[in-house]
């Protein structure tokens, strides 16, 4: 293992800051419901002023910064006369509508004491998973920025569905931070930090730095979040942070109220080091901006030659076929025990595939005309999972 735990011991220049944290000059934070709620679901105004001070004087040291804030559904709790979160989603939808217009009119209101102007971004799982609203996203935010406005981005919880049932923000916050090219990406929840366990557990220790995937190994990331207004927990900010990790954009997992701190490069929270190769926009967005359509499944050699190899998928090492997609869609290569080793972007339709399966390139176009002599997925539209 090679994670840092207990007292706080970073890579700094002086033994105090982190460079990583203070050198960045866009920096996407992330906050959940809890942190932004009272326990009956209303927004508690000196959490929001507060977040706002710290991200207020961000600005005016001259960095961009980009919010990410769940809280929607939340807030609306209180006006609706709801003491808990719905579980229905209508209702949960219902709540959204309300929340939404409190949450961006108090953000609005708190940035403008600061002569700060906020911008509305309410994004839904095809605004990061089509490539085109994905570039129609990155014009916007960019737009927002250059005009030294704040975006604020939050999943559009009132006629998005798939959103509500993945759970929080998390996700899109490392996704957000990859689109607009971030040099920091700061989660913001109810735990101060990493843990090795159970915080509340007295063998359980503060992890200061992960520096790669193998320092997450045999620790227990837990459930959801114990405040019981937001869905996410310590799952969703783990695979935030491989997801931004690994485009290259360092992390810090930490409390609300350390927010400042945290910002000014102290040695609080956790750390998760960046990748040091950074792959290209498209496969990143291949790999954690799609949703799979379908399912291709692979024989043994065709998972060596996929995998192994970096070959193009065939015809021929292809057993079955799941899911309904058209060409250019999004599709999952699968092993023979059914687990994803790739994504790529298929260039048959499900229907036609069927017919195809188990036959050489050069059969099918004898057989059926040339258009028939090409990859299912080309190793070009092809990442490894």
């Amino acid at each position: 293992m090679r994670t840092r735990r207990g007292p706080p011991a970073p890579t700094t220049q002086n033994g105090r800051v982190r460079d990583m944290v203070t050198a960045a000059r866009r920096v996407v934070v992330k906050i959940g419901s809890s942190s932004l709620t009272t326990a009956a679901g209303g927004l508690d105004d000196g959490r929001v002023d507060a977040l706002v001070g710290t991200l207020g004087a961000l600005a005016a040291e001259g960095r961009e910064v980009v919010l990410v804030s769940s809280g929607a559904i939340a807030a609306g709790l209180a006006p609706l006369g709801l003491s808990r979160r719905p579980r229905d989603l209508a209702t949960q939808q219902a709540a959204a509508s309300v929340g939404q217009g409190l949450l961006i009119g108090r953000y609005a209101a708190a940035f403008a004491r600061h002569g700060l102007t906020v911008g509305q971004v309410l994004l839904t799982v095809d605004d990061v998973t089509r490539r085109a609203h994905y570039r129609n996203a990155y014009r916007t935010l960019r737009k927002l920025l250059d005009l030294r406005a704040v975006p604020i981005v939050n999943e559009n919880d009132t006629v998005a569905t798939e959103e509500i049932r993945f759970g929080d923000n998390d996700r899109l916050a490392a996704l957000v931070a990859a689109l607009v090219h971030a040099d920091l990406l700061v989660l913001l929840s109810d735990v101060d930090a990493l843990w090795t366990g159970d915080p509340a557990s007295p063998g359980s220790s503060r992890i200061s730095e992960v520096l790669d995937e193998r320092d997450l190994t045999g620790i227990d990331i837990g459930g959801a979040g114990r405040a019981g207004v937001g869905t996410g927990g310590m799952v969703t900010k783990v695979e935030a942070a491989r997801i931004a990790t690994g485009f290259g954009i360092p992390v810090v997992l930490t409390a609300a109220p350390l927010a400042a701190p945290v910002l000014a490069g102290e040695p609080v929270g956790t750390l998760f080091h960046p990748s040091r190769r950074r792959p290209t926009a498209r496969l990143f967005w291949l790999a954690h901006a799609t949703t799979p359509r379908g399912r291709l499944h692979l024989d043994p050699g065709a998972v060596a030659a996929v995998v192994g190899r970096r070959k193009s998928l065939l015809p021929a090492g292809i057993t079955a076929v799941d899911g309904a997609f058209t060409a250019g869609d999004p599709v999952d290569l699968v092993d023979v025990e059914g687990a994803p080793v790739a994504r790529g972007l298929v260039n048959y339709d499900a229907v036609e595939l069927p017919g195809l399966l188990g036959r050489s390139t050069t059969e099918l176009a004898a057989a059926l005309g040339p258009a028939y002599e090409r990859e299912v997925v080309h190793r070009d539209d092809l990442v490894l999972l």
